[in-house]
């Protein structure tokens, strides 16, 4: 251990894999400040706490299980040439799952108006919230620890780095479950997002690699001139008032 806290290459590894993992963390708070949109604030607090600390204790324990692991990479199905591993399968079964999820919310969205007035989120949706976290929590924890494995050799590292970006996670989500809430146009964005890292996800499983570099370029210049519209629109607001 204490050679691990001398060595400037370890020190360089934690660092990279933190902003890795941190950077991979981008897609649990996209989805954790959606999902949590739609109960009540309380609730939503307590959803985000749960999410969050089921994303490190999945990651810890699939930490621990690398061999396991690692087996997940084995083919164990061939679609039309195409070699299969139980990480593709997870991967696009969790794919999917973001789409179909981002699609019924964008729907929900878009017609808000046949809702009544004094709609209000129930207290009962809150387990089925969890529920969704957990699933989408697995799939972002697979890939996320799969790619730490390929970039690092010691455990600690791995889980040192692991805990750091889980707390940033944790740092980052309240406020930005708080911006989508209060601005319906982000969240639109962040849903389609998430369509995008759905697509991803798929195109993953099926060996067709999207660099996420330009997944994540486009969230971020997205994002800008989402920045840039909520800035103008506050300056109008002031100019009339």
């Amino acid at each position: 251990m204490m050679e691990l806290l001398t060595s400037a290459e370890a020190w360089a590894a934690l660092l990279t894999l933190t902003a890795l993992e941190i950077v991979l963390g981008i897609d649990n708070v996209i989805f954790l400040s959606v999902i949590v949109s739609r109960i009540p604030a309380a609730q939503a607090k307590r959803a985000r706490q749960i999410g969050l600390l089921l994303a490190l204790v999945f990651r810890i324990i699939l930490l621990s299980l690398l061999v396991w692991l690692i087996g997940l990479t084995e083919p164990v199905l061939t679609v039309k040439s195409v070699a299969l591993s139980w990480r593709d399968i997870i991967l696009i079964g969790g794919g999917l799952f973001l789409i179909a999820k981002a699609t019924h919310e964008i729907h929900a969205e878009v017609e808000a108006r046949d809702v009544e007035p004094d709609a209000t989120p129930k207290a009962s949706a809150f387990f089925w919230v969890i529920v969704q976290i957990i699933i989408i929590d697995m799939v972002f924890s697979l890939d996320s620890i799969i790619t730490a494995i390929g970039m690092a050799q010691d455990l600690e590292i791995m889980i040192a780095a692991v805990v750091i970006a889980c707390v940033i996670m944790y740092v980052s989500s309240g406020p930005v479950a708080r911006f989508v809430a209060d601005h319906p146009t982000t969240k639109m964005l962040a849903l389609a997002f998430l369509v995008l890292i759905g697509v991803a996800l798929v195109a993953d499983g099926f060996k067709f690699h999207i660099p996420r570099g330009y997944i994540y370029f486009a969230i971020a210049f997205s994002a800008a001139v989402e920045m840039f519209n909520v800035l103008a629109k506050r300056n109008r607001k002031r100019a009339a008032s």
